[in-house]
């Protein structure tokens, strides 16, 4: 029986301030406003004081999106770090289903999302100044964007600038490439502070 978390195409992500920011939490609801979980940074008592002595770029990390039952649905991490990154994304039993690797240029993230056997299944590109993500097939087709342009009902309710929307196409068959791609984009604004 699988959680349908993910069985969504839309999701709209807002980011609760903290005021001590050592732990990040973002709310996750879905296209009709409805609160569905959370993305939850998970930090240790000794990760909280090398945050304060170290550069957060080089710092493992560990991210979980929960849903409202708090249990998880699938977690995005990163061990320690001097160059550019692999970000392991995991089903919710900590089985790994897919790798994230990180490419800066000037500010043009690119994230490369790969499955278990190494075979790139998504790119994620776009500016992070003007907050506008594309996501690609490996054939370089369009099949998803992260923006925070508004449609619909909900344009009332996310007008702040710490607020953003995944959307994905309908038609990715694979399951674990979706939750890979989804999680991968859920999370991309607390990956790229981590990364700063």
């Amino acid at each position: 029986m699988h959680s349908n978390f993910f069985d969504s195409s839309s999701y709209f992500i807002d980011e609760k301030v903290n005021f001590l920011k050592f732990e990040n939490c973002y709310n996750i609801y879905n296209d009709s406003g409805i609160h569905i979980g959370a993305i939850k940074q998970k930090l240790t008592f000794g990760q909280k004081i090398l945050r304060m002595l170290l550069n957060k770029s080089m710092l493992p990390f560990l991210l979980e999106i929960k849903n409202t039952h708090d249990q998880v649905e699938a977690s995005i991490s990163r061990g320690w770090t001097f160059f550019m990154s692999k970000i392991v994304i995991k089903d919710p039993n900590g089985f790994p289903i897919g790798t994230i690797q990180q490419k800066f240029k000037l500010f043009t993230p690119t994230f490369k999302i790969y499955d278990n056997s190494g075979m790139l299944v998504a790119e994620i590109t776009g500016d992070w100044k003007a907050w506008n993500f594309v996501i690609k097939d490996p054939a370089q087709r369009g099949i998803g964007m992260i923006t925070k342009k508004w449609a619909g009902a909900l344009k009332e309710i996310f007008t702040t600038a710490d607020k953003y929307n995944v959307m994905l196409d309908g038609n990715i068959n694979n399951r674990e490439h979706k939750i890979a791609i989804l999680s991968a984009a859920i999370t991309i604004d607390m990956v790229l502070k981590e990364s700063k």
